[in-house]
């Protein structure tokens, strides 16, 4: 439907029509207005989770990205995880989770451009980011204890357990941030 009524200004958001589209979180509301509004433009930070074995032979771990830095998120076929991977943007953050074994969430990656064809794959489909280390936790939060609270129950990681990439509500994100403090 597009924004009708609605005008960008350095980094600013001009309604000039009575009804605005006012978008808080996952709610959408119209309000009425009889002067022209300015809003801000709202770069919210999305929350993921991505995961990679951290030893085999394509295994990535957590402590090499310390010690790169930066990296390319890349090797992702499944079609639900492309479909979250295309919705990142630079400035996202994201929980690097270990499979196998361990089974954890270890540290937080900050995605560092947008998804981009990925160059060693021949299927224009396939994507990769760039991500950059941000932040080790304090502790790693393991599934199992994910499991254990309700909070968690309706979240992929819980529900589509072989998914790869999904996205994090904000509740869970701050839960998981929470958990790892203790």
């Amino acid at each position: 439907m597009g924004n009708p009524g609605f005008r960008t200004r350095g980094g600013l958001w001009l309604c000039t029509n009575d009804f605005v589209r006012v978008r808080t979180g996952e709610h959408q509301s119209f309000k009425n207005h009889k002067t022209p509004l300015i809003i801000q433009k709202n770069e919210m930070t999305n929350y993921w989770l991505a995961k990679q074995e951290p030893s085999g032979p394509r295994g990535y771990n957590f402590e090499q990205l310390k010690k790169e830095k930066i990296t390319t998120w890349d090797g992702v076929h499944n079609n639900l995880a492309l479909k979250h991977m295309r919705e990142m943007t630079s400035g996202d953050l994201v929980l690097f989770y270990h499979t196998g074994d361990e089974r954890q969430v270890v540290g937080i990656m900050e995605v560092t451009s947008k998804p981009y064809h990925n160059p060693r794959e021949n299927i224009e489909r396939f994507i990769a980011v760039d991500v950059k280390y941000k932040k080790t936790l304090k502790r790693p939060v393991t599934l199992a204890e994910m499991k254990r609270d309700k909070k968690f129950k309706d979240w992929e990681l819980i529900r589509i357990s072989r998914l790869s990439i999904m996205p994090v509500p904000k509740p869970i994100w701050d839960a998981i941030m929470k958990i790892s403090q203790n």
